[in-house]
């Protein structure tokens, strides 16, 4: 006996419609993808023109950027279909796999930033400091923007953060760019640009690496980190009538979107009183202490024989 509780507007994170969270932002994904494109053609312009190869490194970082949320955006774009008998979620999942991907994508550019600039140590190339300053200086006000349009999303999805996140580095790549062009104006020292370069690199490594970590978490359909599964125990024990909980598993299927299903094992006096009113009663429990608005309780009587296993708990 079981009953599934769907999952809500506000479960989801998603409009009226019943998108995720993340599609709310569609249109300021749109602003932050024609932002990064136009920062990348203007960088690498004034790259070749400068000879800067930390020019070049944002300007990857940059392309990386306009990449990773154009992924974000297909994701949330497939994320809004309708389930489907043989995907009863959709396709909120791919969202995670566009995380994926954008980690993946941002440790490239790092092994492509540091080779490069290791090279540019032993053979020295001569930069134009003064028109890498300006483009740098062009880029952080660029990214400066994008960070205003996406600075009330990131704490809403994981595909937001990880936009936002690519925005934040590269206009920390562009305060670098604008370093190492200041000090070749100022004293003609080529070697800051390659450290410059690192700089870049050496930025995107916790972001990757913070990106990949949460989304591998939802992959491999850990418990979502803000709800403890022994509070959860604790509190359904708490109800009257109720004897034992297992079988107790909590996931994510996407940002905002935490699923828990559970055995609870009830007296035959509990379910004799009302099984739907007990059912309501211990799911508004789990949705109200937890914020786990899609629950799947299965009621046992108390003489139910269950066998426990690795997996249960």
């Amino acid at each position: 006996m079981g009953h599934d509780h769907g999952p809500s507007t506000a479960a989801t994170g998603g409009t009226a419609t019943g998108g995720t969270l993340s599609g709310t932002y569609r249109r300021k994904l749109l602003w932050t993808i024609g932002i990064s494109a136009s920062i990348t053609v203007i960088q690498v312009v004034g790259a070749l023109l400068s000879g800067s190869l930390a020019l070049l490194a944002d300007a990857a970082h940059s392309l990386t950027d306009a990449v990773g949320v154009s992924l974000a955006l297909g994701a949330i774009t497939l994320a809004q279909r309708a389930p489907t008998p043989r995907r009863t979620f959709g396709f909120y999942r791919v969202e995670i796999f566009s995380a994926v991907l954008n980690a993946l994508l941002l440790v490239a550019i790092f092994g492509w930033v540091l080779w490069s600039a290791i090279g540019r140590f032993s053979e020295p190339v001569e930069v134009k400091g003064g028109l890498m300053f300006a483009v740098a200086v062009g880029g952080l006000l660029a990214n400066l923007v994008g960070l205003w349009l996406l600075r009330d999303a990131k704490e809403k999805s994981l595909n937001l953060r990880g936009a936002y996140l690519e925005v934040l580095g590269d206009a920390l790549g562009s305060v670098a760019v604008i370093a190492g062009g200041l000090i070749i104006l100022l004293t003609g020292w080529q070697a800051a640009d390659p450290i410059a370069s690192i700089v870049i690199g050496v930025l995107i490594v916790p972001r990757a690496y913070g990106l990949l970590r949460e989304s591998v978490h939802v992959l491999l359909e850990a418990t979502p980190q803000d709800v403890d599964l022994g509070e959860v125990r604790r509190h359904l024990l708490a109800q009257p009538g109720v004897r034992a909980v297992h079988d107790l598993h909590g996931w994510t299927v996407t940002s905002g979107m935490p699923v828990l299903t559970a055995h609870v094992v009830v007296t035959d006096a509990a379910l004799a009183s009302g099984y739907g009113d007990l059912l309501a009663r211990l799911q508004r429990c789990v949705a109200g202490h937890f914020d786990v608005a899609h629950s799947t309780l299965q009621l046992e009587p108390e003489g139910h024989a269950e066998e426990g296993g690795a997996l249960h708990i």
